[in-house]
This record gives C-alpha cells, sequence and structure tokens, in this order.
C-alpha cells in the first residue's frame, strides 16, 4: 500500500513538472533594461522521442539554458564581480568612489576603474555599460541625479583610460531602481549605492 501511494505521488510530480507554464517575465528578478541573459538552447529535443518518457497528455516546456554565474566579493564588500557565461559586471561601493552625496571620484577610487579597463582590454569589449544606482533616502529625483552624475564620472576616467574611438559605452543613471540588497538596514542601503561597469566576455 505504502509503495503504491509513493508512485502515484511521484507521477504526480513529474505531470505536473512537465505541463507546468513557464514563468512570466515580470516574474523574474528585476534587472536594468538590456542586462537580460540572450543565450539561446544548445540542444533540441523531439518530443515524439520514445526513448523519452512522460506522463499521458503531458508536454515538454520550451528549452532553457541556465546561466552559471561566479560571483566575487572583496572582504570589505567595497567591490564585486559577476561573471556569467555572457558578461563580466563589477558593482563598485559609492563610499569607495565618492564622498557622501558626491559625484567627484577620489585617488582610490581612479586606481579602481583602472583595474576594471584592464579587464575590458582582456575581454576585448567593445560595448561597456555604466550604470549609476542609489538607496531609497531623500527623493527619488536626487537619486536618478546623482546616480547619471557618478556614472558620467566612472565613464570619463574609464574612455581616459581606453582611448579606444571604437568603443560603445552605455551610460545611465537609475537612482533608486533595481535594489541589490534591503534598503531598510543601511548595510543593505550601502550595497545599493554603487556604480556598475559590465560589458561582455569574450568568446572562447
Amino acid at each position: 500500500m505504502t509503495h503504491t501511494r509513493l508512485t502515484v505521488l511521484l507521477t504526480a510530480s513529474v505531470l505536473l513538472l512537465a505541463t507546468a507554464p513557464l514563468a512570466r517575465a515580470d516574474d523574474a528578478p528585476s534587472v536594468p533594461p538590456g542586462t537580460e541573459a540572450t543565450a539561446s538552447a544548445p540542444v533540441e529535443l523531439d518530443p515524439n522521442d520514445p526513448d523519452l518518457k512522460l506522463p499521458e497528455g503531458a508536454t515538454l516546456a520550451g528549452a532553457k539554458v541556465l546561466d552559471i554565474k561566479s560571483v566575487v566579493e572583496d572582504q570589505s564588500g567595497d567591490e564585486r564581480r559577476e561573471d556569467t557565461n555572457t558578461d563580466v559586471k563589477f558593482a563598485l561601493q559609492a563610499e569607495v568612489l565618492f564622498g557622501k552625496d558626491s559625484a567627484e571620484l577620489g585617488g582610490e577610487a581612479k586606481a579602481r576603474i583602472s583595474g576594471i579597463a584592464q579587464e575590458i582590454k582582456a575581454q576585448n569589449a567593445t560595448r561597456i555599460r555604466v550604470f549609476g544606482f542609489t538607496d531609497d533616502l531623500g527623493s527619488s529625483a536626487h537619486g536618478d541625479v546623482l546616480s547619471k552624475k557618478r556614472a558620467n564620472a566612472v565613464h570619463d576616467v574609464l574612455s581616459q583610460e581606453l582611448n579606444d574611438a571604437a568603443l560603445t559605452y552605455e551610460v545611465r543613471g537609475y537612482g533608486e531602481q533595481y535594489p541589490i540588497a534591503d534598503n531598510s538596514t543601511e548595510p543593505g542601503r550601502k550595497k545599493n549605492r554603487r556604480v556598475e561597469v559590465s560589458f561582455p566576455r569574450t568568446e572562447n
């Protein structure tokens, strides 16, 4: 009796997995426009293959590539690097780059941005995104302006370091949009006050 019940439950689970509707785009984690994964499925499956075992009436969902992400954050949390199948992203906390409520870069900031420029050269990237973000303190309009100014400041250093007219830059200020941590705590707000630099990986 127990064995029969287990078999029924397992079959029901497979049926639910096989016929479950795909998640809507607005159910996915929020990311800035233009940074979504674009990889296509490398393998096609024939739903009529006799070796493919599906419950009666079940259908296959669309194929999807799982993007592998590696995240490295330094001990202080001042700098974070994310590597995926397609992109490299650096996130620098605003306190490392700027004074409070300022868009003026300090000496240490320029050294860190120079390191990112070297990685861009190593990847032979031709498209670079520089996005600024703030926490949710203060007015949204002020955050939008400050984040854009900070993104522009980082862009200016990158363009000087790289000195390549063929490079294409996308520079935006998103203000308090797209937080990566909880804005109800100071450690979370600190993570959200950041500038991100991202670019495509070299295809091997």
